[in-house]
């Protein structure tokens, strides 16, 4: 084989290698952790649902929101007791419930899921696990001294997590909630381009992640509501999702 040949099988050779070798690490690296969805979480559980929406039956799709309590977010609930409709509210320590705590109540006074959205709004992933576990109990304290409850679902900031952050979330006896559909509110104050997004993405058994705190979200939460309703929807909040299922302690649900 002439030397020139022989060159560039070498560097073949070598470069499919470097790409093998660069799958392999990968493949080994990649974090994985237990998750389920809402449809699967309901057919593997028998019983009956309590309360008069059965998700089972009904076309669902859960309302949440993430980031208060802030100030927009009675303008929110009373939006919400309008339409005699429950959401979960992830919410934040440091800014939130320590700044409104009044409002906090508001939201456990209205009947809607309560769920911990860490204190400082770390990425959980980036942080070791005593620092992840103070910034989801640090919450849980927080929200039970002021609605006299401890929630059992939690939103890991930006969806980010793994077997650790898995575990912590077992020991606090906490399931996490990612979603389906997003709006990306926080990049636009447009409530009409808001609603276009939710509208396109969601489909049966979805979780919608909205932020109250941000300018163009709760304007666009009537319109919202009224498009879902039109096409079929039973808006219901996290567990009304997942029922009979309940939550499973550092579980991932994702649609």
């Amino acid at each position: 084989m002439p030397i020139k040949a022989r060159i560039s099988r070498s560097r073949i050779l070598i470069t499919g290698a470097t790409a093998v070798a660069v799958v392999l690490i990968l493949t080994l690296t990649v974090t994985t952790y237990d998750h389920t969805s809402p449809r699967a979480a309901r057919a593997n559980t028998l019983g009956s649902v309590t309360g008069n929406v059965d998700c089972r039956k009904a076309k669902c799709v859960a309302l949440t929101f993430d980031g208060g309590p802030s100030l927009t977010t009675p303008r929110l609930l009373d939006i919400l007791k309008k339409e005699n409709l429950h959401a979960t509210f992830f919410v934040q320590g440091k800014g939130h419930i320590s700044r409104y705590p009044e409002i906090l109540r508001l939201i456990s006074d209205g009947a809607h899921e309560i769920g911990n959205h860490t204190w400082n709004h770390k990425n959980l992933t980036d942080i070791d696990v005593d620092d992840a576990r103070h910034e989801l109990a640090r919450t849980q304290d927080a929200i039970e001294k002021v609605t006299g409850t401890r929630p059992i679902l939690m939103r890991p900031p930006e969806g980010r997590t793994n077997r650790k952050v898995a575990k912590v979330c077992k020991d606090l006896g906490l399931a996490q909630v990612l979603w389906s559909v997003t709006a990306k509110d926080y990049e636009t104050t447009d409530s009409a381009l808001i609603t276009k997004r939710v509208l396109k993405q969601t489909h049966r058994d979805g979780i919608i992640l909205l932020h109250d705190l941000h300018k163009g979200t709760v304007p666009a939460v009537p319109g919202i509501i009224k498009a879902l309703k039109e096409r079929g929807y039973t808006i219901v909040t996290v567990s009304q999702l997942l029922a009979p299922a309940t939550p499973e302690p550092g579980m991932v649900y994702r649609p």
